[in-house]
């Protein structure tokens, strides 16, 4: 049988990070490998962490103070997010 080793330590992205909502709610934050914090508009923080799927694909996992989520993927050119009430966050990093 071949078995397949996954890397838990792989290198995920980091920089300036910007996400947009519908309603032009934005978003915003730093990230250096796996940790990632973000701040909105309304000053609440949130602190997530990326890591690298097989398929070369990188996910998001954040959550905040009060226990909100917002997840998604990235294909290394954009990045979009989905929070627990269904409304959908795009943007970038650089």
């Amino acid at each position: 049988m071949v078995y397949r080793r996954r890397q838990l330590n792989s290198v995920a992205p980091g920089g300036f990070f910007r996400l947009q909502n519908a309603q032009r709610h934005v978003v915003y934050g730093y990230g250096d490998g796996d940790f990632i914090r973000l701040r909105d508009e309304f000053g609440n923080t949130w602190r997530g962490t990326a890591s690298k799927e097989d398929d070369e694909s990188i996910r998001f996992r954040f959550r905040d103070q009060r226990g909100g989520t917002i997840s998604g993927i990235s294909d290394s050119f954009g990045v979009i997010l989905r929070d627990e009430r269904g409304r959908t966050w795009r943007g970038f990093f650089d």
